[in-house]
């Protein structure tokens, strides 16, 4: 676990200094930095992950890269009416939802977001867990001036 730690440092860092451009696997595609509390510990954790923007939503799918249990930050978001994200360099508080395979909005989530993170196509094959889909709708507007709260980064 620590040396996943170590590469989500690295990429927060990066995130941060290069007002949310991040290189290698993640080069050219929308990534977020999600802020949730943990469930049991009570400790703050910041989770980079890649989104698809849906309007003025988020969306962000609990993959975990195809390991056979939900990432733990899924846990998290469900038991929070309202986290922060980090999105390029402005800082949003949203409403998660938890989009679950069984809803009938699940299908219509998961095909965005894997449209736009074709990987997920190669996480399927590891497991036969259908991954929970995190909608996150801005809950106030973008606290940088002059920015707009749309999920699709143009800031119109």
């Amino acid at each position: 676990m620590s040396g996943v730690n170590e590469v989500n440092k690295r990429i927060i860092g990066q995130f941060r200094e290069q007002g949310g451009l991040v290189g290698g696997l993640f080069e050219g595609k929308h990534l977020l930095l999600l802020h949730t509390v943990g469930r049991r510990t009570g400790q703050p954790r910041i989770n980079p992950l890649v989104y698809a923007a849906d309007g003025a939503s988020f969306l962000v799918c609990g993959s975990a890269r195809g390991a056979d249990k939900d990432p733990a930050w899924v846990s998290n978001v469900a038991a929070m009416t309202e986290v922060t994200i980090e999105v390029g360099v402005r800082t949003l508080r949203v409403a998660p939802t938890v989009v679950r395979p069984a809803s009938p909005e699940w299908e219509r989530l998961y095909g965005i977001w894997s449209a736009y993170w074709p990987d997920s196509m190669e996480y399927e094959t590891k497991t036969s867990r259908r991954f929970p889909m995190v909608k996150l709708e801005p809950a106030a507007p973008a606290e940088a001036s002059g920015s707009s709260a749309r999920a699709d980064g143009d800031g119109s």
